[in-house]
């Protein structure tokens, strides 16, 4: 399947509110140039937060090319390897901890790209083919949607259980980090900085899958809906199935009337 053929899928199959981003950090030149000359991008006019790149490609199905200086949040720089531990990222925790120790401890705790990242590219995922293959894949979903697309990974890549990282406040920009880093999947909260920034409002859960181990996952899905449906809930319903509570006796619909 193509990527195209991916998106349109998942936005069916699991009724998801937002495009899935391909996220991609280039650390070649040769990729950063093949991407410029294969790709339709747009650029931030102003420095702004990763979580807010990401907004252009869920929402507004466009792909967003940035650099260091497009980027406005200390958070994502110390993540993304564009800036070292210093007092301000230090002190921007410090709310959040018991004292400025534990901050400290804290920060040095997250998950950090090593030098050298040239860019970043965030794309809604039905538009990367043959421009370039994701490090990662984030769905900013609701909560029986990142269910599904858990129990999926585990199933398709025979894993259990899974062991997410949660950090203070950096949900996207250290979300995807991590999962870069690690190869495994990531599921978490939206932090204090993206709920407001990055827009979710509507209380999105952030699932985070490496890219190369993406298509596992869709096949297990693909699997699934070939020999029911891809509802886990009530296999053979649509998703998510019924939201009752499993097998009542009395929330059920006899069919009348004719074949549609």
């Amino acid at each position: 399947m193509t990527y195209k053929e991916i998106q349109e899928m998942l936005m069916k199959e699991l009724r998801l509110y937002h495009y899935p981003i391909a996220v991609k950090f280039f650390f070649k030149q040769e990729e950063l140039d093949h991407f410029k000359e294969t790709a339709e991008f747009y650029t931030p006019v102003k420095s702004m937060t990763f979580c807010q790149w990401e907004i252009a490609a869920r929402m507004k199905g466009q792909t967003v090319l940035a650099t260091i200086d497009d980027l406005g949040c200390g958070n994502a720089r110390y993540s993304f390897g564009w800036k070292d531990l210093d007092e301000g990222e230090i002190k921007g925790h410090a709310k959040y901890t018991r004292d400025k120790d534990q901050a400290e401890r804290f920060v040095k705790s997250k998950s950090q790209l090593p030098k050298g990242l040239l860019a970043v590219a965030v794309a809604p995922l039905g538009d990367i083919d043959g421009i370039f293959e994701p490090d990662t894949v984030h769905f900013y979903c609701d909560n029986m949607q990142a269910y599904h697309l858990a129990v999926d990974y585990m199933a398709g890549t025979d894993t259990h259980p899974l062991r997410p990282n949660v950090t203070m406040n950096s949900s996207s920009c250290g979300g995807n980090v991590w999962t870069y880093l690690e190869q495994e999947f990531n599921m978490c909260p939206a932090c204090s900085g993206s709920y407001n920034a990055g827009k979710t409002e509507r209380g999105e859960i952030n699932v985070i899958i490496p890219g190369k181990k993406f298509h596992a996952v869709i096949d297990r899905l693909v699997e699934r809906i070939n020999e029911a449906s891809s509802a886990i809930t009530r296999p053979g319903d649509g998703f998510p199935g019924a939201d009752v509570c499993k097998n009542c006796p009395l929330i059920i619909f006899k069919k009348e009337g004719k074949e549609k």
